[in-house]
């Protein structure tokens, strides 16, 4: 069987982004950024229930203890999107009112990693990385980046990936990662999007350790090695393809969020700032481990 690329939701978003499959629920978490929307598709029915949230919400994981952790413009919070409850936690970035959360991941230890930027206008280095403890503390880490990207771990945890989208940087690091202590080491430069058309957005790591990159504006994604070398790319139907996370009973199918705004006009995307399904990939990923706060 060849690879097969489906829009399994068709929404339009502005920003699709920040995917997460939810292992236990078997539904794909994912958001509209400025729209202020938060998506849980149900692969099985096909429903892609629309959640109102009120505000910029650029990323998310599911909480052990139930509901979800928000990366928001106005910091992090706790979401019960059942029955909309929502606690602050901390906005570690109160200072900085044009800056909202963009891109996030949790680490195996069930610390919750996301990183900031600055909402419109002209671009400046104004983002940092955070790192949210169950305890609810907040740590930042690495500032003067333009564009937060690419949060992931390796299959050990022991390595952390992130990366800048901003076009004069397009770059993706690696570094390790001390899983007692939650601390990254000195990153190193993992891949250079200069010798691809997409610049790096958001980015997986599946069960053979290999990281995956959506190209925004590239109209690809990319299967890295361990080592930064290409191993597969897709061709995508979008411009955009902004977050791949990998879902299903068997975690084979490759979910893959989209922009659906400031696209060229030729050729047309119907689809673009949907959410696509791809299958046939041979490869899996691995279970998203949950925010224990």
């Amino acid at each position: 069987m060849g690879i097969e690329i489906t829009c399994v939701a068709p929404v339009g978003a502005g920003v699709g982004e920040g995917a997460v499959w939810d292992d236990r629920a078997q539904c794909l978490w994912w958001v509209d950024i400025p729209a202020g929307v938060i998506y849980r598709y149900d692969p099985v029915t096909g429903e892609n229930r629309t959640i109102e949230y009120g505000e910029p919400v650029g990323c998310l994981a599911v909480r052990e203890q139930g509901g979800l952790v928000l990366a928001t413009k106005s910091g992090f919070w706790l979401f019960d999107p059942e029955t909309g409850a929502r606690e602050a936690i901390h906005d570690p970035e109160a200072h900085l009112p044009d800056n909202r959360f963009n891109d996030g991941a949790t680490d195996a230890q069930g610390r919750f990693w996301a990183g900031t930027m600055k909402d419109g206008g002209e671009p400046e280095a104004l983002g940092a990385f955070y790192r949210l403890d169950p305890d609810g503390a907040v740590t930042a880490w690495r500032d003067g980046i333009f564009t937060t990207n690419g949060l992931a771990f390796s299959p050990d945890g022991r390595r952390m990936y992130f990366s800048d989208s901003n076009p004069g940087v397009r770059t993706i690091w690696a570094c390790d990662y001390d899983t007692t202590t939650g601390t990254p080491g000195e990153p190193e430069v993992f891949f250079d999007t200069r010798s691809v058309p997409g610049r790096p957005d958001g980015g997986t790591v599946d069960a053979e350790g290999c990281y995956w990159q959506a190209g925004v504006s590239g109209w690809q994604l990319y299967r890295l090695s361990p080592e930064g070398e290409v191993l597969m790319t897709i061709d995508m139907p979008v411009e955009k393809p902004t977050k791949p996370m990998f879902g299903g009973p068997d975690l084979a199918t490759l979910y893959v969020t989209s922009i659906g705004a400031g696209l060229s006009d030729d050729p047309a995307q119907p689809d673009a700032g949907g959410l696509f399904a791809i299958t046939g990939l041979g490869v899996t990923g691995l279970p998203q481990p949950r925010f224990q706060g």
